[in-house]
């Protein structure tokens, strides 16, 4: 005669039950840091907004713009200063004025839309900006009167060719020149990297 076995329910041991208490305890941190989290994003989610600014524009010089009240800075781009001087033909000729010139011939009086959403150290809207269907930015540096600065490197490539504007003779990149002239602090290239190291400090930054 075979006897039939049946197995009885699992016991929980002693030592399960701290485990139990732990992962429970776990999963509360993980939920209240996540909920931490969603306030901080949905409170500073703001700083983050595009701010777009159009209008008749004063142009300041060969990559800034004023539309209203709002200072801009032409983003990825850097165009010689309105005082720098480059060389071509072994004489000086104003290359900041006549980078100032290409951008107004540029906008040829119409309109002009920016948009962005970062500010330089001096409180400029960091921006691409357009005139009608002529993007701005990246004009400026395929007609020689800017260089790369963080984007816009293939544009440059181009014009350094066809030795257009600036490429046409020498001169000192424009953030060396302000170092030598003014001791202005070394401004950041408007790249990809420069843009998320900005956005996390923007983030965390409380105020």
């Amino acid at each position: 005669m075979s006897r039939s076995w049946q197995r009885g329910p699992r016991r929980r041991t002693a030592a399960s039950a701290p485990r139990s208490m732990g992962r429970k305890l776990l999963d509360c941190c993980l939920a209240v840091l996540i909920l931490g989290l969603l306030i901080l994003v949905a409170a500073r989610i703001d700083r983050f907004e595009t701010r777009k600014e159009q209008g008749v524009p004063i142009v300041n010089d060969g990559d800034s713009i004023t539309l209203g009240t709002e200072r801009i800075r032409m983003r990825g781009i850097d165009a010689p200063e309105y005082l720098q001087v480059c060389q071509k033909d072994g004489a000086d000729y104003a290359c900041g004025k006549l980078a100032r010139q290409s951008l107004v011939k540029l906008i040829a009086n119409r309109p002009v839309s920016c948009s962005g959403w970062q500010h330089d150290r001096y409180g400029r809207l960091l921006g691409y900006c357009k005139a009608g269907d002529t993007d701005l930015n990246r004009a400026q540096v395929e007609a020689g009167w800017a260089v790369a600065f963080g984007d816009f490197e293939i544009e440059e490539a181009g014009a350094k060719a066809a030795k257009a504007g600036i490429w046409a003779g020498t001169f000192d990149a424009p953030q060396d020149w302000r170092d030598s002239h003014h001791g202005a602090p070394v401004e950041r290239r408007h790249g990809m990297l420069a843009s998320v190291g900005d956005a996390l400090s923007e983030f965390f930054r409380f105020r």
